[in-house]
C-alpha cells in the first residue's frame, strides 16, 4: 500500500493553502457575475474537519478572484442542518454560499422529522470532491476479506457488532445498507462521532468499523486494523490493494457510497450569481495546490455543472431514502 500523509498533515497543508498568493486569480470574463460586498461561506461543521477545509479553500480562491473579501463561519449542530437552515433563510442574493455532505443534504431529508428547510430552498452549484468510507476489522477476528466477514456472520450469527460514528451517519447507513444487501445482521453500536467509534475499534470493544477514509486509513497502514473494502465504485489511490466493495460479493455489485463535499446557494440566487461560481469552482479544482491537498485527503475532484449536481443530490437523497426507511429510522433534530 501507499503510504500517506497523516489527517493533521492533510489538515495544515489545507490550512496553508488559504494564502491568496498560492492560488491564482482566475480570470473574469466580460460580464461575468461579482459579488458588491463581503461573501460569507457557510461551514455545517466545526472547524478542522473536511467541510471545513473545503470551505477555507474555495473562500482563499474566491476572495482574490471576485475582489471582495470571504468570511467562512462555522455553524455546526444538527447534524449539519443548522448551517443549512442558516443558508436556506438568507436572501438568494449571492452572497451567501454553503458547503454541503451527504448528512445535511441528502440523508436529513428522509431521517428528521423536524427539518426546519426543504431541499428545494437550495439550489446546486457543484460538487468539490468524493471520497470513500471504508470497512475495518479488529485483527482479533484474523478477517481479511468482506466474503470471509460474510461467511463468518453465517456461521457465527448475532456474534459481531459493528461500530459508527453515530445513528443516521453516512458510515451507519453504508454499515445498514450492507446489511440490507447481504440478508445478514450485527448489533450496530453508535458512537459520538468517528474518534470515539475508532478508539473503540482498535481497543477490540466493537468487531468491525465502518468509517470514513480518515481517520481509520492511518490504523489500516499501520496494522493495527483491517481494511476490508472501500465503499466507492473503484478502489482509492491511497490504498489500491484494499477492494471495492463492489468486487467482493455478486449482491454487492451496485454497491456505492460516498462522502462527498459540494456548494450550494439559496434557491432564488440568480443564474448569474451560480454560473459564476460554478465557474470559480472548476479553475480552482484545476489548480495544482488544491489537487495536492485533495489527494493528500484520499478524495477526488468532482466538478459538475449546477444540472449534473441536482441530479446526483437526488440520486444521493433517493438511495439514502430507501436505506432509512427500510431501517425505520427517525429521528428529531437537536
Amino acid at each position: 500500500m501507499t503510504r500517506l500523509i497523516s489527517r493533521r498533515t492533510v489538515l495544515t497543508g489545507a490550512a496553508a493553502i488559504t494564502s491568496a498568493a498560492i492560488l491564482p486569480r482566475a480570470s473574469l470574463g466580460a460580464g461575468e457575475w461579482k459579488p458588491t460586498e463581503t461573501v460569507r461561506i457557510i461551514v455545517p461543521a466545526a472547524a478542522g474537519g473536511s467541510t471545513d477545509v473545503m470551505g477555507r479553500m474555495l473562500a482563499a480562491h474566491l476572495q482574490p478572484a471576485w475582489g471582495q473579501s470571504v468570511v467562512v463561519e462555522n455553524r455546526s449542530g444538527g447534524g449539519g442542518t443548522i448551517g443549512v437552515a442558516e443558508v436556506a433563510r438568507q436572501k438568494g442574493d449571492g452572497h451567501t454560499i454553503l458547503v454541503g455532505n451527504p448528512g445535511p443534504n441528502a440523508i436529513a431529508y428522509s431521517i428528521f422529522r423536524n427539518l426546519t428547510y426543504k431541499s428545494d430552498q437550495l439550489q446546486p452549484v457543484s460538487n468539490m470532491i468524493k471520497l470513500p468510507n471504508i470497512v475495518c476489522a479488529h485483527p482479533s477476528l484474523a478477517i481479511k476479506t468482506v466474503p470471509e466477514l460474510i461467511a463468518y456472520i453465517k456461521a457465527n450469527p448475532d456474534k459481531l457488532n459493528y461500530g459508527s460514528s453515530g445513528v443516521g451517519q453516512s458510515p451507519h447507513l453504508t454499515g445498514a445498507w450492507w446489511l440490507q444487501l447481504t440478508g445478514l445482521k450485527m448489533q450496530h453500536v453508535p458512537f459520538r462521532g468517528a474518534g470515539p467509534a475508532l478508539q473503540a475499534a482498535l481497543a477490540g470493544d466493537i468487531q468491525i468499523l465502518f468509517d470514513n477514509l480518515y481517520p481509520s486509513l492511518p490504523q489500516v497502514l499501520d496494522g493495527k486494523l483491517n481494511a476490508l473494502a472501500v465503499t466507492t465504485t473503484e478502489r482509492n489511490a491511497q490504498c489500491p490493494n484494499v477492494p471495492a466493495m463492489r468486487e467482493t460479493a455478486p449482491e454487492l455489485a451496485n454497491f456505492d457510497v460516498s462522502t462527498w463535499f459540494g456548494v450550494f446557494y439559496q434557491k432564488s440566487t440568480p443564474t448569474a450569481a451560480v454560473d459564476s461560481l460554478n465557474s470559480q469552482i472548476k479553475t480552482l479544482l484545476a489548480t495544482d495546490a488544491a489537487k495536492k491537498t485533495i489527494m493528500a485527503m484520499g478524495a477526488v475532484p468532482d466538478y459538475g455543472t449546477p444540472a449534473q449536481y441536482q441530479t446526483f443530490i437526488e440520486a444521493e437523497t433517493a438511495k439514502f431514502k430507501t436505506i432509512i426507511d427500510k431501517e425505520g429510522l427517525q429521528m428529531e433534530v437537536k
